[in-house]
């Protein structure tokens, strides 16, 4: 939930924000871009974009992704348009699993205005993520085509700007960070103030639908969570990794800064991370999109430099469940697939497996309506389910569940 004090700094900075905009469209005129084109934002600040690939005609969905460290292809879309595989003997690593790397020997990557050369795609099962964002995905696109350009993701228009690699003019407003990218995926500072401070080095990662994430490792030894966390509650939950479903813990950290860019109350997962996808000790988690879609962000791989404008989204409220419901697109239905304990819909006997068929008599079956319809705190949604053939009608508290 936004604290009140979000609301009066909403009001102080209002006029600022058409500033800043003025800003970004001033330094697209002084940096002369080569292409722009629209994207979606999905839940969580997932970013959609639509690509091909070499001389096939489908148009195909691909999220960006700072979190890649090169581009993958979907297993199913490689089945569907034929395109021949490549074993080999890497392994790649993500949240709750490692597994063995195949490529396929596509050579062009194609988005409107631009085609990139050698984007080495490597190949995943996406059929997780595409059941819970509820629109098929193809693709992840990352490091492979961040490090040949300059990339502008504008949150207020819904277009990503794509720039020459070369000097770069920044506008006034905004807080440049220098990022390691040792690892292929950018690493930045931040502060988190629960009841002490730690400071610690995070991945930055457009790709993750979330706004922190910590390992359970890093958590027991910097004491972030201490007898004091009792007063915030911790909740059981799951979420989405590479591959399968991790059993997290979610929670609220006091305060997170980036640069001198201060967040208070930010909803923080921690999890056990046998695969060291968030290579503790070296790094203490990552920071997800959920809160860096708050800001426009230039990518500037090549100059080793990520600027951050505040956007017209920066107060909006994060965004987790309010009522306690994970849910999928499965076989063509909006199912439930997890229901927190205790929580809203816990409390009115939703059960996983219930087919969703309405919200507010909203009958899309798509689920990117149905969790906006379901972020509304303080009101009632009437909520129209199936189970084993049986229709049945509850009404849902929308409230924090932290």
């Amino acid at each position: 939930m936004k604290p009140l004090l979000f609301f009066t700094a909403c009001l102080l900075l209002s006029n600022t924000y058409a500033q800043k905009r003025d800003n970004l469209g001033t330094q697209r005129q002084n940096n002369t871009y080569i292409t722009s084109f629209p994207f979606t934002l999905l839940t969580g600040g997932i970013i959609l974009t639509k690509g091909s690939l070499d001389n096939y005609p489908d148009s195909l969905s691909f999220i960006m992704d700072t979190g890649c460290s090169g581009a993958s292809l979907d297993s199913t879309t490689c089945a569907k348009l034929k395109i021949p595989l490549i074993t080999s003997d890497m392994y790649l690593r993500g949240v709750g699993s490692v597994k063995k790397a195949i490529f396929t020997n596509i050579k062009t990557l194609k988005l409107p205005g631009i085609e990139v050369s050698n984007p080495e795609f490597h190949v995943i099962d996406y059929a997780l993520l595409s059941e819970i964002y509820g629109i098929k995905i193809d693709g992840i696109i990352g490091y492979s085509f961040f490090k040949k350009y300059i990339v502008q993701i504008n949150y207020d228009s819904s277009r990503i700007y794509v720039f020459p690699p070369k000097e770069f003019k920044y506008p006034k407003n905004g807080e440049l960070l220098k990022p390691s990218l040792n690892t292929l995926i950018p690493i930045v500072d931040a502060e988190l103030k629960n009841n002490k401070k730690v400071t610690d080095n995070y991945y930055f990662d457009m790709g993750a639908g979330l706004c922190l994430l910590l390992s359970n490792q890093f958590v027991a030894d910097s004491a972030i969570f201490n007898k004091r966390q009792s007063r915030r509650k911790i909740v059981s939950t799951t979420v989405q990794g590479l591959t399968d479903k991790i059993n997290m813990r979610l929670t609220t950290i006091k305060q997170m800064k980036i640069g001198h860019y201060t967040f208070r109350n930010i909803p923080t997962y921690a999890f056990d991370d046998i695969s060291q996808v968030t290579h503790y000790p070296y790094l203490g988690g990552l920071i997800g999109n959920d809160l860096l879609r708050r800001f426009n962000v230039t990518l500037n791989y090549p100059g080793n430099e990520i600027f951050l404008a505040p956007n017209s989204h920066f107060f909006d409220p994060f965004d987790y469940s309010y009522t306690g419901l994970t849910l999928y697109f499965i076989d063509g239905q909006v199912k439930v697939s997890d229901v927190v304990k205790g929580s809203p819909a816990d409390k009115i006997g939703i059960l996983p497996e219930d087919v969703i068929m309405s919200v507010n008599n909203n009958l899309s079956n798509k689920i990117q309506i149905y969790s906006e319809l379901l972020k509304k705190t303080g009101t009632k949604a009437n909520i129209i389910l199936m189970r084993d053939g049986q229709i049945m009608k509850k009404t849902l508290p929308i409230k924090s569940i932290l």
